[in-house]
């Protein structure tokens, strides 16, 4: 393994002013994304979308630092035979794949679930580096509901987050460390907060058991944040601090970035929220986005599967990772969303 390496990937995907562009959603979620704006998830049509977003110019070579992709993605060409991670490259983004297999019921934890891909994962990363991609993600999902999270799905998750992180880093590979605790539920944001602190205390507990070296990978965790249906919602401000406490108290300084999941918030509250936690610095580490629907939402929705509409969709990618951009900055503001609308 080259740790210097490694960091200098890790280091890059988290620069001042850059983000992730979270690309990688499986079949079943792109379908249910484009059903929503009426056009059919066909393979031809799933590659149409993404080289549209591969090909923004002004988004990937400003302010995207990597984008994670699907498996279908990454062995994809472009349409004039250009495979789909030279795109990326090119523009100056590092490509990176989303290796976990999605999740399974955990047993004799009812509501519970551990997420599943270890088997063979060695051999499939070899094959992964050789086709461009130089760092990987694994996402773990930790539900809060009436008893859960047990203590049960925290250890068996941070476990194999770490057995991942290993294996990745083995294979010359920074691992994207992505412990979601869900913010579905109607729990308030100091319940959020101490549930988030268990499962990133076990998860670094377990990544130091596995002899993973911190300073060679990136955290992507949730937001310190109130449950969707919770009747009270917590302010910006009040994310912002209560998240950079959590994460000041069980992130070491090793570790070279965070970089958050959107996890269902708007785009704009994604974005106003980590431009306020900038405000709190100076921060240990780099602080930035890896966001899936909070950047492709207003572009999905003005392409709509229409050639003609594909300037229409780049420039709404642009302006959402813009502002993304600026957030990671702390240089935000609300007027500038009004001024681009």
């Amino acid at each position: 393994m080259n740790l210097t390496e490694l960091n200098g990937i890790a280091t890059a995907m988290v620069a001042p002013g850059k983000g992730i562009l979270a690309a990688d959603e499986s079949s079943g979620t792109i379908k249910k994304r484009f059903d929503a704006i009426g056009v059919e998830s066909t393979e031809g049509n799933r590659r149409d979308y993404r080289e549209m977003l591969f090909r923004s110019k002004e988004a990937m070579s400003q302010y995207i630092s990597g984008v994670i992709l699907y498996d279908e993605t990454i062995w994809q060409d472009a349409k004039d035979g250009t495979p789909l991670v030279k795109l990326i490259e090119q523009s100056g983004a590092i490509p990176g794949i989303k290796v976990d297999e999605g999740t399974q019921a955990l047993p004799m934890c009812p509501g519970e679930t551990v997420t599943v891909g270890l088997d063979k994962l060695a051999e499939r990363l070899k094959a992964y580096y050789e086709r461009g991609a130089r760092f990987a993600k694994w996402r773990a999902v930790i539900d809060i509901a009436g008893g859960i999270p047990s203590m049960t799905a925290i250890s068996v998750n941070a476990h194999a987050l770490a057995r991942y992180a290993a294996l990745c880093q083995a294979a010359q590979i920074v691992p994207i460390v992505e412990p979601e605790v869900l913010m579905d539920g109607d729990h308030d944001i100091d319940r959020c907060y101490e549930v988030t602190s268990r499962v990133l205390n076990k998860t670094f507990q377990e990544l130091r058991v596995q002899r993973v070296a911190l300073e060679g990978m990136v955290l992507k965790p949730n937001m310190a944040i109130s449950g969707k249906k919770c009747a009270k919602q917590a302010s910006v401000e009040e994310v912002a601090e209560k998240t950079i406490r959590l994460l000041k108290a069980c992130v070491p300084a090793a570790v070279p970035g965070i970089a958050f999941l959107s996890g269902g918030q708007s785009d704009e509250e994604a974005t106003a929220h980590l431009n306020a936690m900038h405000k709190l610095g100076p921060l240990p580490w780099g602080l930035t986005f890896s966001y899936g629907r909070a950047l492709q939402a207003a572009p999905q929705k003005a392409w709509s599967g229409k050639t003609e509409n594909v300037a229409a969709g780049q420039n709404a990618f642009s302006h959402r990772a813009r502002m993304n951009g600026l957030a990671s900055k702390g240089e935000w503001q609300s007027s500038l969303e009004k001024k681009a609308a």
